[in-house]
Formats: C-alpha cells, structure tokens, sequence
C-alpha cells in the first residue's frame, strides 16, 4: 500500500497562489433574506482581504435607497415605483413567511436576541471594510430613481459593461 504524503507549506502555499482576490455580487433582489446573504458575504470576503463590488440592480436598489425615499419622477408609472418600493434597508421584507409584516418582524425580533446585525449595520460594515458599491443606472433611470435618494456612500453609478468589467477580473461572481 502507498500512501501520499502531504506537506502542510506546499499546500497552503498552493491554496494561497489560487485563492480568488476578487468578488462580485449581483444584488437584484430586495428581500431581506437575500441583502442579509450578499453582505454576509461580502463582508466575509473583505475581511479576507478580497476586493469585493456589489452591484445593485432592480429591486436590490431599494436596498440602498434612503429611508422612505419616493420618486420624484416626473410620469406616473416611475412615481407609482417610488410609492412602491420606499427602500430603505430597515423595509425590506422577507423573500418568504412575510405574512404583511409579521414573518418579517418575528426574524428581526430572532437576529436581535441573538445579535445578528440587521442590513444596516451590515451594510456599513461592507463600507468600513471598503466593499464598492455601484447602482445600476439604467434601472434607475427605468425606475425613476435618483441619486439624491440613494444613501451616500455608493462609489459609482454605472451600467452593465461597468459590472462585466468587474466581473471579468473576479474569481468569485454571485447572482442574488
């Protein structure tokens, strides 16, 4: 019988040549589950060290809306979007169990007794940790969305080929 040795340098060294530097998450959604999960990550990516972008499209830029922003769109279809979706990272509701609130007042009331940060504080933390964040600006023109409604902070706005670019550099490329 063979056995095949491993030396521990060799295959840390290994891992450290292959790990990915990069990271970008789509953030389309606006659930708070899933905002929840892209900061988690990327988070967890920039305290490793890896540059993270986050790309806020569609619904996922409610995330990054100011508290009980609207839309100051001049036709009513893009008003009708504002009124809508106020954003706000305290808003959001669960992609499941929401239940008119009340799912959703029950998981914060659980994160809180177990002191998980909100969205918020996540999101702050990703800022801290230097995560990018860029806002699609084609969705906010479809929107009817504005800068001035957006909570500072964001580094771009930009559209897809700004992502792709990203992208093409990550080692790491997530949809959620």
């Amino acid at each position: 019988m063979q056995m095949t040795q491993i030396e521990p340098s060799a295959t840390l060294a290994q891992l450290q040549e292959s790990k990915p530097d990069r990271v970008t998450i789509v953030l389309l959604s606006g659930d708070l589950d899933r905002a929840m999960a892209a900061f988690i990550i990327a988070t967890g990516a920039a305290a490793m060290g890896m540059q993270v972008t986050v790309f806020f499209t569609f619904w996922g830029l409610n995330t990054i809306r100011k508290q009980g922003a609207t839309s100051s769109a001049k036709d009513w279809l893009r008003r009708m979007f504002g009124l809508l979706n106020k954003g706000g990272a305290d808003n959001l509701p669960l992609s499941r169990f929401h239940f008119g609130g009340l799912g959703t007042s029950m998981m914060k009331l659980v994160m809180k007794q177990n002191r998980m940060p909100g969205v918020p504080e996540l999101m702050e933390t990703a800022l801290d940790l230097g995560v990018r964040f860029i806002a699609c600006t084609t969705t906010m023109g479809l929107m009817g969305i504005t800068k001035d409604t957006l909570i500072d902070g964001i580094d771009q706005f930009a559209g897809v080929t700004t992502y792709l670019a990203e992208a093409k550099q990550g080692s790491v490329n997530l949809f959620i």
